[in-house]
C-alpha cells in the first residue's frame, strides 16, 4: 500500500500538491504497477518500452508532459521539469529523453526479462493482437512489415480483438488544504502499439485535468478512443457548473458511449469541496473499476469499485 500513502505523507511533511502527485505517480513507476506503468512493461511492436506522463497545476494551469519517452524511467519527474525549466507543455520521443538527461535523469534501458518474454510470445502468436488495419499482408493473421491496402474498407472493432488489460494508467488528483488542485498520469501505453503511438495520458484534458476553481479528473482505458473526447476536461467543466462528481463522471462516460458503445475506459472526479466519484463503461471482462481515496482525516485509504452500465 506504499503508493497510496506517499501523496498524503508528502503533504504532511510540508511538500506541495505538485510534489505529492509527482512522488505518488513516481512510486508507481518504480513499482511497475500492474505492468502498465513504468519500465519493463507494454513493449511496442519493436519490443521497446516507452513512457507517457503529465502533471498539471490547477492554480496556474501550467502543464508539463512527455510522450514516447525512451531510456528514462522517471517519466512523471521529467514531465514536471518541463513545467519548471521550459516554456513548453509537451516534449516527445528521443528529444524528450535528451532533455531528461540534461535535467539530470539517468539514461538507461527500460527493457526487462518480462517485457522481452511478452514480446517474444506476441511474435510467436503471429503478432496478434495488433493495431493495424487496411494493410497487406493481412494484419489479423500475420506479422509485418505492412503496406497500405489500395482499397480501404471499414472495419468495426470488437471487444474480443483487444485485451482490456492492454491499456492502463495511474491517474491521480490531489487537493490541498489551500484548495490547490493538481492532477497527473503515468503509463507505458498500449502493449504492442505501433512505435510512435501516443495515447491520452500525456494530453491535458484527456489523461487528466486540474483547475483549482472547479476540481480535477483523470482517465484510464483505451487512450486512442478516450483522447477524442477530452473526458477529464469535460468532467471538470461539469463540476464547475455544480454537477456532483459522480454524475460528472457518468455524463462523460455516457457521451463516449454514444459514439463508441464498446469502449474500455473509466474516469475519476473530485471537486474543490472534497467530494469525489468515478464511472466506467461496463463491458464483458470489465464490470468494475477500482479506485482509492485518501484523506488526512483517515488512517487508511478507502477503496471503491464502480461501473456505469450502458443504458
Amino acid at each position: 500500500l506504499i503508493i497510496y500513502f506517499i501523496p498524503n505523507i508528502t503533504l504532511q511533511l510540508g511538500g506541495s500538491e505538485l510534489d505529492a502527485v509527482e512522488k505518488g505517480c513516481g512510486q508507481c513507476e518504480i513499482d511497475q504497477c500492474d505492468g502498465s506503468v513504468g519500465y519493463g512493461g507494454s513493449p511496442d511492436e519493436s519490443g521497446e518500452t516507452t513512457l507517457d506522463a503529465m502533471i498539471m497545476n490547477g492554480n496556474t494551469m501550467e502543464v508539463g508532459a512527455v510522450a514516447d519517452l525512451r531510456h528514462v524511467k522517471n517519466a512523471i519527474g521529467v514531465a514536471r521539469k518541463v513545467i519548471e525549466h521550459t516554456k513548453h507543455t509537451l516534449l516527445v520521443g528521443e528529444s524528450a529523453s535528451l532533455f531528461a538527461v540534461r535535467m539530470g535523469f539517468p539514461y538507461e534501458d527500460l527493457t526487462t526479462q518480462r517485457s522481452l518474454s511478452v514480446y517474444s510470445r506476441w511474435l510467436n502468436q503471429s503478432c496478434q493482437p495488433n493495431y493495424w488495419k487496411n494493410v497487406v499482408p493481412d494484419s489479423s493473421k500475420s506479422c509485418g512489415p505492412y503496406k497500405r491496402l489500395e482499397k480501404v474498407s471499414f472495419e468495426e472493432e470488437t471487444i474480443s480483438q483487444r485485451n482490456i488489460h492492454n491499456h492502463d494508467t495511474i491517474g491521480m488528483v490531489v487537493i490541498g488544504k489551500s484548495g490547490t488542485v493538481v492532477s497527473g498520469t503515468s503509463t507505458n501505453g498500449g502493449v504492442h502499439k505501433i512505435p510512435g503511438r501516443v495515447g491520452d495520458s500525456p494530453i491535458a484534458g484527456a489523461g487528466s485535468y486540474a483547475d483549482s476553481t472547479a476540481g480535477g479528473a483523470a482517465a484510464t482505458g483505451d487512450g486512442d478512443t478516450m483522447m477524442r473526447f477530452l473526458p477529464s476536461y469535460q468532467a471538470v467543466e461539469y463540476m464547475r457548473m455544480g454537477t456532483d462528481p459522480t454524475v460528472a463522471c457518468q455524463k462523460v462516460i455516457s457521451r463516449i458511449q454514444q459514439h463508441v458503445p464498446k469502449f474500455f475506459g473509466a474516469v475519476i472526479c473530485a471537486n474543490t469541496t472534497g467530494s469525489y466519484g468515478a464511472a466506467c463503461n461496463k463491458i464483458p471482462g470489465f464490470t468494475q473499476f477500482h479506485f482509492m481515496v485518501f484523506s488526512p482525516l483517515q488512517s487508511q485509504p478507502l477503496f471503491y469499485c464502480v461501473c456505469f452500465p450502458k443504458s
